[in-house]
């Protein structure tokens, strides 16, 4: 029988230390949000390039996801967390330094990969330090540094951008000075991966197989095709609303761009919440409908270049989102056996940033043949057509062909 974990004296810290760690790589994928007028305007670039410096963050996860997925269970959680902080270090670094549009490149790969080794390693992490009967806890705490890093990093920068010098810099110290306090406090964390199946693991860098099981494979396509349209709607925002925000509404406010994309990603924590109350059966048509509405605010907004349309799609796309990736990780965990959990999630999880990553360059080219607003009441309607189909299935779904058993989700 594998050793339980040693005791330490700062292990009653150690879940605070891992929520931190969790917490400022996340944060640190947001930063630039706010700043990307302002690196157009410093290098000369235009909005489809914003696109494919946001987008190419989302490939670094997905190829992150496949390649080390479940490099914690190999090698340890901690070393993982540490990797994942250095990883945001140098991207926070580069960006700090950057002076042309390959540098900024660079860091967005960077921090791809350590937003994709953070969240699996600090999730498990956060579970394994908790007892049985904390466990909802800990998945809480781990969806409450995720999201809440997400949403704190854009409000953070903004507000660094808005009211204090060096926009192009500041928010990256800050970042760094951040950073080192984590990897301080990983001194608190307990390795949880006994040293015995440490030992029997070999790690082996190799792309991890995308399989979902038959018995959930219609209901896991349609949470995630969902989860995804939401996420590309969170990807549109946070890759372009500062220059919605400059062009079309003449605000010019970092601080407010930061605003837009938080409230999208704690209303994305919002609904995941939702989903341990909501009846399955009613969750994904409550989240297509929610995508639906949040398409026509955000359309709205473009057409009538007002920023209320724009704040209310935000948070109520993020609810959508949230409700239908809950949903999702709900039916895994209901039906999917334990030892095929973790390529099923990683599976979910890739289609989700796939479909966060390209639909936001697509956007950039339509934007850059038309105008921007063009280009979003295009993509809106795309989302609002993708929603009415999923809900369209949903409803013609023979009587006896329910949704998988579903639980709460063990990974958020």
């Amino acid at each position: 029988m594998p050793s339980a974990p040693p005791r330490r004296p700062g292990r009653r810290l150690a879940p605070a230390a891992v929520a931190l760690a969790f917490w400022v790589t996340m944060a640190g994928t947001t930063v630039p949000t706010p700043l990307y007028p302002l690196y157009q305007q410093a290098f000369g670039f235009s909005t489809f390039t914003v696109t494919v410096v946001f987008a190419v963050y989302a490939l670094g996860v997905v190829a992150g996801l496949l390649a080390l997925g479940r490099l914690s269970d190999q090698i340890g959680r901690r070393p993982v967390l540490l990797t994942a902080l250095l990883l945001a270090a140098s991207a926070a670094g580069l960006f700090e330094a950057a002076d042309s549009l390959p540098w900024l490149l660079a860091a967005r790969v960077l921090s791809g990969f350590g937003a994709a080794l953070a969240t699996g390693a600090a999730t498990a992490a956060l579970l394994d330090l908790a007892p049985p009967e904390r466990r909802l806890r800990a998945q809480t705490l781990a969806l409450a540094a995720n999201m809440g890093g997400l949403a704190g990093g854009t409000l953070l920068a903004g507000v660094l951008a808005e009211w204090a010098g060096s926009p192009l810099r500041l928010p990256w110290t800050v970042t760094l000075v951040l950073t080192g306090a984590a990897l301080l406090g990983l001194l608190a964390v307990p390795e949880t991966v006994p040293a015995e199946l440490r030992a029997a693991s070999r790690f082996r860098l190799r792309l991890q197989p995308l399989r979902v099981p038959p018995a959930i494979r219609t209901q896991f396509l349609r949470a995630a095709l969902a989860g995804g349209a939401g996420f590309a709607v969170t990807g549109v925002l946070t890759a372009v609303s500062g220059l919605f925000l400059a062009t079309v509404l003449h605000l010019h406010h970092h601080a407010l761009t930061g605003l837009v994309v938080a409230l999208a990603f704690l209303s994305t924590a919002v609904g995941q919440l939702l989903v341990r109350v909501l009846p399955p059966a009613r969750a994904l048509p409550l989240a297509c409908a929610g995508l639906v509405l949040a398409a026509g605010l955000v359309a709205g907004a473009l057409l009538g270049g007002t920023l209320t349309p724009l704040l209310l799609g935000a948070c109520v796309n993020g609810l959508a989102t949230g409700t239908a990736i809950g949903t999702g990780l709900g039916t895994i965990n209901g039906g999917v056996a334990p030892q095929q959990r973790g390529e099923t999630v990683s599976a979910f999880f890739a289609v989700l940033f796939t479909m966060l990553s390209l639909p936001v360059i697509g956007v950039g080219v339509l934007v850059r043949v038309t105008d921007l607003r063009t280009g979003g009441v295009a993509f809106s309607t795309v989302v609002a057509l993708l929603a009415l189909a999923i809900a369209a299935g949903l409803v013609r779904r023979p009587r006896g062909a329910r949704q998988a058993p579903t639980t709460r989700p063990e990974r958020a």
